[in-house]
């Protein structure tokens, strides 16, 4: 087909903008498509409102000719189209409504000779049995004879300077052949190494196992902290030990609980799937729990230091040091610590927070009270709590200037303050 784009990306949020991006510096022509006008207007002034990517990358983007815009009518227009929009859950259930508006809009434009591939993370079966009947239908076009249709997931990793879209290897699967060596050829100008898999339902797959690998390893670790406390086992003393085998072991970290866009989300996704099959996904559904757990038993512990110092939860100042999910970025989306905050507060606690990538933190329609970094931050509190490691805390420094400290992360050097 002629087309005045080489690719379209429907979605400009943490997934689609990078994918702009790279495939913009890859020398592709590409249309940027979102139903938010503000984020168009945004990056149509070469702003970005996405950490990872600066203004600077917006720039050279609309240089090499991206246009961003909230005509579906241009999406058409493009050789290959990508999905990229949010899957969150609601209700413990997947929420699909913007893969199926997404699909809508363009199966009213949708062109003989187009590719399109959903990156949206979601559940085995996806690809073929909800979005390829909405592109058909809507089209009157038939994916294995009009356009070839693809799944590829996305693996962003916020706040990470080492692996990116470009390095990180990027799985495609096709409907048939034909499907995936499309996307293999679209990926291959974007991407350095592009692994196609069987079928659709094996990278939809492919994607929960990764994040679900990482829940209940955290989840046993977090367990296992919580016993290790019990047993007077120093657990991170442990994991130093266990790290040193070369083989047959990954080292895993006990924390708050578990954050952000995918660990928290992607197993249910997973769990949704195989109990439509008859079954519970039990060790997953255990981990959930006791990962959802840990904020509460770190706010246990908050309460436990201040009585041991003689002092009542309720009146008493806390300043916890990070609220993001994670360190290195501003993204609050189901942050562990957010949840100790909010039951903190619940308790009576007069709670304050440091964190330079987090303006504002809304619980319950009232605005948190933030402080600006500095090590003696928590001087003047009850309690200072170490809950997100941002790479410009001085830990050390900061447990040794508050009278009480509980460092949730285990870097806080030895006699200076409790961890978790």
């Amino acid at each position: 087909m002629n087309s005045k784009f080489d690719l379209a990306v429907m979605g400009l949020g943490y997934v689609g903008l990078p994918l702009v991006v790279e495939a913009a510096r890859a020398g592709l022509r590409v249309y940027g498509f979102d139903v938010d006008g503000a984020k168009v207007a945004s990056l149509t002034a070469g702003v970005s409102y996405v950490e990872d990517i600066s203004d600077a990358d917006v720039a050279e983007a609309l240089a090499a000719g991206f246009v961003a815009g909230t005509d579906p009518e241009s999406l058409g227009q493009a050789a290959a189209v990508i999905i990229a929009v949010p899957t969150p859950l609601r209700d413990h259930l997947p929420d699909l409504s913007a893969v199926r508006a997404a699909a809508g809009e363009l199966a009213s434009v949708l062109e003989p000779g187009q590719l399109v591939v959903l990156e949206s993370t979601t559940y085995p079966g996806t690809t073929e049995e909800e979005l390829r009947p909405l592109l058909e239908t809507g089209s009157g076009l038939s994916a294995d004879i009009d356009f070839t249709l693809a799944y590829s997931p996305e693996r962003i990793d916020p706040g990470n300077e080492t692996w990116g879209l470009r390095n990180t290897p990027k799985l495609v699967a096709g409907i048939d052949d034909r499907s995936t060596d499309a996307a293999v050829e679209l990926y291959s100008m974007i991407c350095d190494e592009v692994v196609p898999l069987s079928g659709t339902r094996e990278a939809e797959m492919a994607k929960l196992l990764e994040n679900t690998y990482r829940h209940v390893n955290i989840a046993l670790v977090n367990e296992l902290a919580i016993f290790c406390r019990d047993l007077g086992v120093d657990i991170w003393d442990v994991i130093r030990g266990a790290a040193t085998k070369p083989f047959g072991f990954q080292a895993f970290t006990p924390g708050p609980g578990v954050g952000g866009h995918c660990i928290p989300i992607d197993p249910g996704y997973l769990s949704y799937k195989v109990r439509q099959l008859g079954y519970q996904f039990r060790l997953v559904e255990l981990a959930q729990d006791i990962n959802n757990r840990m904020p509460a038993y770190v706010v246990e512990r908050i309460t436990g230091l201040l009585n041991d110092a003689g002092r009542s939860v309720r009146g008493a100042r806390v300043v916890v040091f990070g609220v993001a999910y994670k360190g290195g970025v501003g993204d609050t989306r189901e942050s562990p610590a957010v949840f100790v905050v909010e039951r903190l507060l619940a308790l009576g606690a007069d709670v304050s927070y440091v964190d330079p990538y987090v303006d504002k933190v809304e619980i319950a329609g009232e605005i948190v009270p933030s402080l600006p970094y500095s090590p003696d931050a928590a001087a003047d509190a009850d309690i200072g709590v170490l809950l997100t490691l941002h790479p410009e805390f001085d830990v050390d420094a900061i447990a040794a200037a508050a009278p009480h400290f509980l460092d949730t992360r285990g870097v806080v050097a030895p006699g200076i303050g409790e961890r978790l």
